[in-house]
Parts: C-alpha cells; structure tokens; sequence
C-alpha cells in the first residue's frame, strides 16, 4: 500500500503544470515589435437555402511607436481569423512617419474618397486630441501630442486612409531645404 502511493505522488508531481517546460505550440506568440489595435469588425452576410452565411472584416491598424505604422484588412468567416490576417498585411504596409520631437513638424490636410483629415501639432503636454480611427494611427505611430480632426466621411477605412494620407505629407525642415537647394 505504501509503494503504491509513492507511485501516485511521484506521477502527480509528472504532471504538475509549474515543473512542466513550456512546449512548442502553433499558438504561442513571440512578443512582437509590433502592437496591433483593431479599429473595427465589420459583419455581413449571405442568405443561402439553409439560412444565413456570416462572414467578418477587420481593420487593423499596426505600428511600432516609434514613427512607423501601417493598416490591414483581413476577412474571413471567424472573426480572430479575420483579425489575424488583417494583421499581417498592417505590418507588410508599413509606412515611416516624420516627427519633429513628440509631435509632428506642420500641419496637414489627409483626403481619402470622402473622408477628410486634418492633422496639426500641439504643444509638449497636450496628449493626442482625436477620436475613433484617427486616434489610432496616430498613438500607434509615436505621436503624443496632436490635435486632429476628421471632417466629412466617417467610413472607418477611409478616415484611416486619410490619417496616413496626412502623415505622409509630414517633411522635415531639413528635407524640405534640401529639396530647394537641388
């Protein structure tokens, strides 16, 4: 009876979760450079004989917060799925942001279809004054102090367009002297 405990107990201690290594899985993520954030979910779907066909598409918009981000659309029939590849194709369209300190050299004017956005910079300490879309581009591209504004659309992807839109025309001092002098 003694021995057939020892058993059990040095089988318990096998299986014990804390002693375990921990296992290569397909789902186990690396912490990535990248931080992702998903904007929004859209649903549709299809009536078919037997009812409806749902199918998901998600805006993810990805950056580094350093001056680097980028947006993805991904549809699929399940939403993480949907998510997922919305994700990779952020950080394949990735696109460098040009700041002047903790905010952004000069104003500018984003259009994308019928969304409009305006961008200008704001004082050290304001924090980022925008919403919805816009505001995710910008906290994920490193800027932290920024008054924005979106004007027209509210499309979600055409608003983020815009946003990247905008920042694309940001140019530094120095790059614009440079481009006089040539």
């Amino acid at each position: 009876m003694a021995e057939e405990r020892t058993v059990r107990k040095d089988r318990n201690d096998r299986n014990n979760r804390r002693d375990r290594k921990p296992r290569d899985r397909k789902d186990f993520k690396e912490k990535s450079e990248f931080e992702e954030r998903v904007v929004h979910i859209s649903r549709n779907s299809k009536v078919v004989k037997g009812g409806r066909r749902f199918s998901f598409g998600a805006l993810v918009v990805v950056g580094d917060r350093k001056g680097r981000v980028g947006y993805g659309l991904g549809k699929a029939a399940e939403v993480a799925e949907a998510i997922r590849k919305a994700g990779e194709v952020a950080k394949r369209n990735l696109s460098t942001v040009t700041m002047r300190g903790t905010t952004l050299p000069h104003e500018s004017i984003g259009k994308y279809s019928g969304a409009q956005v305006l961008i200008r910079p704001a004082s050290e300490g304001t924090g980022i004054i925008a919403g919805g879309p816009c505001r995710a581009v910008l906290e994920l591209a490193g800027v932290r102090d920024v008054l924005a504004k979106s004007l027209g659309s509210n499309n979600h992807l055409n608003v983020t367009k815009a946003t990247l839109v905008a920042l694309g025309k940001m140019r530094s001092r120095e790059e614009v002297l440079a481009t006089r002098k040539g």
